[in-house]
C-alpha cells in the first residue's frame, strides 16, 4: 500500500499536464475569450463541464465539454500559429470521475496502473481512445487544432479527448483543413490578437455503441483586434457528412447556430465584435 502510494506521488511529480474543472471562464481562465466574454448560455449542454485546459503549468484553452454525449461543446483559444512537430499522445481528463483525482491531463495507462482506476469508470465519466478505434469514415477531429499553436507544449495540450469529436474524415482533411490552414492565414493578417472559438453541435448519430455523439455540423469562429479602435469578425460552418464549408458574417453564424440549437439567441463573442 504505502508503495502504490509512493508511485502515485511520482507520477503527480512528473504529469504531462493539468486540466482543472472550474465553476466558470470568466473566474478561472478569461484569457481565452475576447474581453473575457465567454458564448452565453445557448449552447450550455444538460451535463456541462468547463475544464481550463493547462499544460506544464500553463493554460492555453478552455473546453466546455458535454458529459452525457461525450464531446466538446467549444473549446477557445488565442489563434498564435508557428511551425512545429504533430504530438502523437493522447490524453483524458482524470477529473470528470470525480474531484478526488488529479487536476491533470494523463494517458490512459497511467490511471490504470499507478491510481488504481479500471477502464470502465474512465469511459462512463468522458470518451476513451477504444470510442475512437475501426471507424469508418470517420476520425478524431480536433475543434481547437494543434497547428494554431506555435510550441510543443501548446500543442500537446489539444491532444486530449476532452478536445476531441468524430469528424467526417474528407472534411477533415480536406475543406475544414484548408479554412484552419489556408485561409485562417489569409483573414488573420493585419490582426494582432485573434481569439477563436470552434465548436460543434450535436447531432442525432453515435459511435461506440452509443457511447459518442456524431456532430451534425462543426463550426468555428473568430474575432480579430486589428487595433484599438478596429475590429473584425467571421465564421464558418460545415455539415459533418459534406467535404464543403460554409464562409459567413459572424452574426449569420449565431443566427445559423440559434436555429439548429433551438434555445435563445446565441451570442459566441463580446458585442463589440462585428456581426456584419
Amino acid at each position: 500500500m504505502l508503495l502504490l502510494l509512493l508511485l502515485q506521488v511520482l507520477v503527480s511529480c512528473i504529469w504531462l499536464g493539468h486540466s482543472e474543472l472550474v465553476a466558470s471562464f470568466e473566474s478561472s481562465c478569461p484569457q481565452f475569450f475576447f474581453r473575457e466574454t465567454p458564448p452565453n448560455e445557448a449552447l450550455e449542454p444538460e451535463s456541462p463541464a468547463w475544464i481550463c485546459q493547462r499544460h506544464k503549468n500553463q493554460y492555453y484553452f478552455a473546453t466546455l465539454y458535454d458529459r452525457s454525449r461525450r464531446i466538446p461543446v467549444y473549446s477557445a483559444y488565442l489563434y498564435q500559429p508557428g511551425p512545429g512537430k504533430r504530438p502523437k499522445t493522447w490524453l483524458v481528463e482524470p477529473q470528470l470521475m470525480g474531484s478526488v483525482y488529479p487536476k491533470t491531463m494523463e494517458k490512459e495507462w497511467t490511471l490504470l496502473k499507478y491510481y488504481n482506476v479500471s477502464l470502465e469508470q474512465l469511459s462512463k465519466s468522458q470518451a476513451v481512445l477504444r470510442d475512437y478505434k475501426n471507424l469508418t469514415g470517420l476520425n478524431r477531429g480536433h475543434l481547437n487544432p494543434n497547428g494554431h499553436h506555435h510550441d510543443f507544449s501548446s500543442r500537446m495540450a489539444t491532444f486530449t479527448l476532452t478536445n476531441i469529436v468524430p469528424q467526417d474524415e474528407k472534411l477533415n482533411g480536406g475543406a475544414w483543413n484548408d479554412y484552419e490552414q489556408r485561409i485562417m492565414i489569409r483573414r488573420t493578417q493585419g490582426c494582432n490578437t485573434t481569439y477563436v472559438v470552434v465548436g460543434a453541435v450535436p447531432g442525432n448519430s453515435y459511435i461506440a455503441k452509443g457511447r459518442v455523439n456524431k456532430p451534425s455540423h462543426i463550426w468555428s469562429s473568430a474575432c480579430c483586434e486589428v487595433d484599438s479602435n478596429h475590429r473584425k469578425a467571421w465564421g464558418v460552418i460545415a455539415e459533418n457528412d459534406k467535404n464543403e464549408v460554409q464562409l459567413l458574417t459572424l452574426g449569420e453564424l449565431e443566427d445559423m447556430l440559434t436555429e439548429l440549437y433551438g434555445r435563445d439567441q446565441v451570442s459566441l463573442f463580446d458585442s463589440a465584435c462585428p456581426r456584419e
